[in-house]
């Protein structure tokens, strides 16, 4: 065999593995004589939205440390759904990701930022841990501390310090998460690695060494709302 020859294979072998791991990205748009589907089809469209989808799971990878295609959810394929009728602006099934077309005719100024901070959101719900056996508020805070990392955060969210309780779900409970990786550095991704078959409130002691509601009460304590 020439070392060329060798050097094809194993260049062969390579695409073939990654193939198998590749993700396919898929849009349809069930909405397309809509005000709000037409709006996809001219400001957005299937294209860029493949492309911020892989965008999004490729941060949500580096957030949740699911580096290699064995730590993460087997999903081969995730499809994306304009949809009409939904009384959500966005959610997931399994691989499916469901957008409300009233929500994309009424994004108020620059629809593709405003786009992109739910898409983060629903595309966390995709790869994370624990949909099903953890609490929705931590669920959802988890997805919503992803969207705060990628820095599409709405002008409605609390502040650091803000909500009544850290289970209260989304910005709240993302808001408190981030000080607990601020706590220590790769939090987030250590608590979704143990949620992979249940969920325990312990797990906060097991890597902070204080129980989740002295934290919380720290937090507070840190930042005064």
């Amino acid at each position: 065999m020439t070392r060329s020859t060798f050097f094809f294979i194993c260049f062969l072998t390579l695409a073939a593995l990654h193939g198998i791991h590749a993700v396919e990205y898929l849009v349809i748009n069930n909405a397309t004589t809509t005000r709000g589907g037409i709006r996809f089809t001219n400001e957005l469209g299937a294209d860029y939205t493949k492309d911020r989808m892989a965008a999004a799971s490729e941060f949500i990878w580096r957030i949740l440390q699911q580096n290699t295609p064995e730590e993460r959810i087997n999903r081969p394929q995730v499809i994306f759904f304009v949809d009409q009728e939904s009384q959500y602006i966005a959610y997931v099934i399994n691989n499916e990701v469901h957008f409300h077309d009233d929500y994309i005719e009424n994004i108020k100024g620059d629809i593709k930022w405003d786009f992109n901070g739910v898409l983060f959101h629903e595309m966390s719900h995709i790869w994370q841990n624990g949909v099903g056996k953890a609490p929705g508020g931590v669920i959802e805070g988890i997805a919503d501390y992803v969207r705060l990392k990628a820095n599409y955060i709405p002008a409605h969210w609390v502040k650091a310090g803000g909500g009544d309780r850290w289970d209260q779900g989304y910005d709240v409970t993302a808001r408190f998460l981030d000080y607990c990786n601020g706590l220590r550095n790769g939090f987030v991704a250590e608590l979704n690695k143990k949620m992979k078959d249940a969920y325990n409130d312990s797990y906060f002691v097991d890597l902070l060494g204080k129980n989740v509601n002295q934290l919380w009460t720290d937090y507070k304590a840190k930042f005064p709302n």
